[in-house]
């Protein structure tokens, strides 16, 4: 009986041991890196994603961990392509104008139980009994569009939410709060009365056939087209959070004017961020074809332009059809483009756009962002907008550097 007590008390000390520090066979390894802020502004929320590849673990890495100093910096890894590895680390920092840390970061061969409160969300969901899904592949032939709640993928941080049109068009909508917080996992971009009243934002754009907050067209030489046709469409929340969102859009088989490739976009959201980095991959790069984006022109908007890579405007109109429930909202878009690629700007009656060559060409990243007006956080004038479109432009070209100290 003794023998049989004992057994059990060293079981049960083996159990706590496990789940307390986890299998004694995990393997483990530290580093840290160096971030230095080489700008004349302090930057908050700056984020970072770094390839785990570059960390050079001998084991697969299922968790990490990163730490400033005695403080642990919320932070996510995530399988970008599906494989069932894991491909990146991210998280945001503050730093202060010209000044630098050191990170520790931690890796781990096994999952970590640890749960950091989320600044993101994103979902895809079917309309009917709003059933959660991570991701739908469609031929041409179908269009989805009625059979998603919201229409395609939703995505958000405190300070906005986005979500992606499931069809020919890619258009980007904005949803604008009045303050900060997470609101698409209970409004699904359709905020109800009482939500209204409690002071839910809600969609501020009527974007109809433009590109919005910057999608991606082609330009057919007087105008900015729809992605069509193709051989099939899938788009895929790729990550939830808690740090970012990346939401997927696959077109295979796009064909316009006798080119024809694969294209994979990618959308990031980072927390504490209003703008969404879009990444473009094309299996075969373009020729005499020129892709174009930019911002809606809003009716009677004004609109900036930098002539290098910046476009934005700032303007009143419905965002929906109701015009008894809801009334006339003011925002403020702003795209910026590699400037490399900018053949001209020009302007379809409904964007102003920049025209692009991406001729040689197989990835490229821009970026957008918008405002609502009624933000108890945001900017209340164009001038003000424009102003923080060229500071944000200043700093996508001035990112922190990093250096890995193995």
């Amino acid at each position: 009986m003794n023998i049989q007590n004992n057994i059990s008390r060293l079981l049960t000390a083996i159990y706590i041991l496990f789940i307390s520090y986890g299998p004694l066979d995990a393997e483990t390894k530290t580093l840290f890196v160096e971030i230095r802020n080489t700008s004349d502004t302090d930057r908050t929320d700056e984020p970072f994603a770094l390839a785990l590849k570059e960390m050079n673990a001998a084991f697969l890495i299922r968790s990490a961990r990163v730490w400033d100093g005695g403080r642990e910096i919320p932070s996510q890894i995530d399988d970008l392509d599906g494989d069932l590895l894991n491909d990146e680390l991210a998280f945001v920092l503050d730093i202060h104008s010209l000044s630098s840390k050191t990170l520790k970061i931690e890796l781990s061969s096994e999952k970590s139980s640890i749960e950091y409160p989320s600044r993101v969300y994103a979902e895809l969901m079917l309309h009917e009994a709003e059933l959660p899904i991570l991701s739908l592949t469609v031929p041409y032939s179908s269009n989805p569009y009625n059979q998603i709640l919201h229409h395609g993928p939703s995505f958000e941080s405190e300070l906005v939410a986005y979500r992606i049109y499931f069809d020919s068009r890619q258009t980007i909508d904005p949803y604008g709060k009045f303050n900060k917080g997470l609101e698409i996992a209970q409004s699904h971009f359709y905020p109800n009365d009482e939500q209204l009243k409690r002071g839910f934002g809600d969609d501020v754009l009527m974007v109809g056939n433009s590109c919005g907050v910057g999608a991606l067209r082609f330009w057919d030489g007087e105008k900015a087209t729809f992605i069509e046709p193709y051989g099939s469409l899938t788009e895929t929340v790729r990550s939830f959070g808690p740090v970012r969102t990346v939401v997927d859009v696959f077109i295979s088989g796009w064909r316009h004017q006798g080119w024809e490739s694969n294209v994979f976009i990618r959308y990031i959201l980072y927390s504490g961020h209003r703008d969404c980095e879009i990444q473009v991959t094309q299996s075969d790069p373009l020729n005499k074809e020129y892709l174009c984006t930019g911002v809606e022109n809003i009716k009677g908007s004004a609109s900036f332009s930098d002539h290098a890579g910046l476009v934005a405007c700032w303007g009143t109109d419905w965002p929906v059809t109701d015009t008894v429930k809801y009334k006339k909202e003011t925002v403020g878009l702003a795209t910026c483009v590699p400037e490399d690629m900018v053949i001209k700007e020009a302007s379809d009656g409904l964007n102003y756009l920049f025209v692009l060559d991406g001729k040689g060409k197989t990835t490229f990243t821009y970026h957008t962002m918008f405002t609502s007006s009624k933000e108890t956080f945001g900017y209340k004038t164009k001038e003000a907008w424009y102003n923080f479109a060229k500071a944000w432009k200043k700093r996508l070209h001035s990112p922190c550097k990093i250096t890995y100290i193995q």
